[in-house]
């Protein structure tokens, strides 16, 4: 039985082109994307969105800097680009001469400014990476031990582990994150049989909430390693495909939820705070 109802899931808004990403931002906002590429900023408190701007492609996962700029993964152009306050934009990586990105999925910053990415790679065949964008912009490649689609991530609250989401895993594992910001072992956290994860976030109860594409449920991951159900939807409906999770909202007390299948965000009133994310100074700046 799910910890939680769906009934206590409310609709924030609806009409969006089926959202995959979605991040909370430092200015009171939540941001999302849709397949065709928009960008949307949405308005928790007064459940309305507005499209803000397009990256031309299929919109994955978000992350922002402190200046409010929009690092998109967008898998259809096969790079990660920004959206500036002012409504420029440019691409920060395509990956690297050796290694191009292919699928690139999620991006999340370290409290250092470094930017990991997941890039995918090809489903089911065990061929992808992790990627980091260094504060001055320089991309490298993190660790290609977590290759089997890897999915959302989250820098665990202590900064010293990178939380991968790997799709045909399935489950989550983990990076460790040196000293000198290189990659460590690989550990396996969390085994999904049979299930399609898609996203991560952690609270400050240290537990890890893990969505899933298929099917349409949510698991909480407790520190000492139960996995529970925390909502389920077996009718798809309101929970539906959800694919990236944020903590957002006064607090950081709500969990805002993307739902790929439909064309809505959900959110669910959190027993605890979600963990606060990391805005660094943009990319390239010094």
């Amino acid at each position: 039985m799910a910890l939680r109802s769906l009934d206590e899931v409310a609709i924030v808004c609806d009409g969006l082109d089926h959202p995959e990403g979605i991040t909370w931002g430092p200015d009171g906002f939540a941001y999302a994307g849709g397949e065709a590429g928009q960008i949307y900023r949405i308005d928790l408190e007064a459940r309305t969105f507005e499209q803000i701007g397009s990256t031309g492609g299929f919109a994955l996962g978000l992350a922002l800097d402190g200046a409010g700029g929009i690092y998109v993964c967008d898998s259809k152009r096969r790079a990660v680009t920004v959206l500036r306050p002012d409504g420029s934009s440019a691409v920060v990586s395509r990956g690297t001469a050796e290694r191009p990105l292919r699928t690139p999925n999620y991006p999340v910053f370290h409290p250092t400014g470094i930017l990991y990415v997941s890039d995918s790679g090809v489903w089911e065949r065990d061929d992808g990476a992790i990627y980091r964008i260094q504060p001055d912009g320089v991309t490298e490649i993190f660790s290609d031990l977590a290759t089997r689609f890897p999915n959302g991530m989250a820098v665990s609250p202590d900064g010293d582990w990178l939380y991968v989401v790997e799709s045909t895993l399935p489950g989550v594992s983990r990076l460790r994150i040196n000293g000198d910001g290189t990659s460590g072992r690989r550990e396996v956290v969390a085994t999904l049989p049979g299930d399609v994860p898609d996203g991560v976030q952690f609270d400050e109860a240290g537990h890890l909430f893990i969505s899933l594409y298929a099917p349409s449920r949510i698991y909480r991951l407790e520190p000492g390693g139960r996995i529970r159900i925390y909502l389920d939807d077996p009718s798809h409906v309101v929970l539906a495909s959800p694919t990236n999770i944020a903590f957002g909202g006064a607090l950081r007390r709500q969990l805002v939820i993307a739902c790929l299948g439909r064309w809505h965000i959900g959110a669910i009133q959190a027993e605890t705070s979600g963990c606060a994310l990391h805005y660094p100074n943009p990319i390239g700046t010094p």
